[in-house]
């Protein structure tokens, strides 16, 4: 058996190389498909977002507007809570958006865009998801911090 039959052969056996490039389509390969639904997706987002030092969840919303929590009755923005994410999966392919608080003096733009990269890296690790969009909206800029829960 010459060398390119044996690779050939090693790769059609692996599951990897030209010989598994003909059986698979995206979100398939030879043994089936796997499907992750959408709200997998996003909790693995929301997570990945909040992995990124000065983010975290979105500014609270009151009859469909982002308030600050010095209304009150509506509690503050919290950096360590999860932010809202609303995401859409077509067989591999996902796009994200995500809105997130962003601690003060920290660069928006800096934030944003560690986000995004966070979200793709996480998704095509966890999931094996191709990630084309992530849209972030920074709704909150968070300039207290709360002080730590005092134990009794």
């Amino acid at each position: 058996m010459s060398a390119a039959t044996s690779e050939t052969a090693d790769s059609a056996a692996s599951g990897t190389g030209a010989a598994s490039g003909a059986l698979t389509k995206p979100g398939r390969n030879e043994l089936g498909r796997v499907t992750v639904h959408e709200r997998v997706v996003g909790r693995i987002a929301a997570r990945a977002a909040t992995e990124v030092p000065h983010a975290g969840s979105a500014a609270p919303r009151l009859l469909g507007r982002a308030v600050s929590g010095a209304v009150p009755g509506v509690r503050g923005t919290q950096l360590g809570a999860a932010p809202k994410v609303a995401v859409d999966v077509d067989l591999s392919v996902a796009t994200v958006e995500v809105a997130i608080s962003v601690r003060w003096p920290a660069s928006v733009p800096e934030v944003s865009a560690a986000v995004r990269a966070r979200i793709i890296g996480r998704l095509k690790e966890l999931t094996g998801l191709q990630v084309t969009d992530v849209r972030v909206h920074v709704t909150d800029l968070v300039t207290h911090v709360d002080a730590p829960p005092r134990v009794r």
